[in-house]
């Protein structure tokens, strides 16, 4: 059984393994959650040639693990993914080899992002091609004014907890930034 958690990668080190489409998919999620990435393979496809990612053209050493908040191993070669867990295991890293999970510390889930909202879905590793499938009929529901209503929202929630001291008040002001009419725009009445 899986924790469901949102990590704070911005800044951080993170060491992706391998070179190909995966990891490159991989990579660029990392980069776009503000990560700095590190990606370690014998050889790299194209497209990493213009991701914002430190690339080392090598064979995985143990001792690339170290500093790193978070390892995502994706190569087709067993040895390797199980060096990279078992590095990671021994220094307490969290470590996801894709599409292995009994090598995965962590899962990384199916995510429909709509701005700042993010919905996650998983199948605790049983099959992420349901877990694509629900994600994509959550995106027919969840239309693209959810990100915009998120950014208004956390706007007017900043300025209320600036302007007004911890109480009952400032609680029912909260709860009641977010509208029925802002709902049936966003399609959630």
């Amino acid at each position: 059984m899986f924790y469901p958690v949102s990590l704070r990668v911005g800044g951080e080190r993170v060491l992706v393994v391998g070179g190909g489409a995966i990891a490159l998919r991989k990579a660029r999620t990392l980069v776009r959650a503000g990560a700095r990435v590190v990606c370690v393979a014998p050889a790299f496809r194209a497209g990493f040639g213009r991701l914002h990612a430190e690339r080392i053209r090598r064979r995985f050493r143990a001792a690339d693990v170290a500093g790193a908040v978070l390892v995502v191993a994706s190569t087709d070669d067993p040895k390797t993914n199980r060096a990279v867990y078992d590095a990671c295991r021994r220094r307490g890293i969290p470590v996801n080899v894709v599409d292995v999970p009994e090598l995965c510390s962590f899962i990384v889930p199916s995510i429909l992002r709509r701005g700042p909202v993010q919905v996650a879905v998983s199948t605790g590793g049983k099959s992420p091609s349901l877990a694509k499938a629900i994600r994509r009929r959550l995106e027919a529901l969840l239309g693209p004014a959810i990100g915009p209503l998120a950014r208004k929202l956390g706007e007017e929630r900043r300025r209320l907890l600036r302007a007004l001291p911890p109480s009952p008040a400032r609680m029912r002001r909260l709860k009641a930034l977010l509208t029925p009419a802002d709902l049936r725009k966003a399609g959630l009445r």
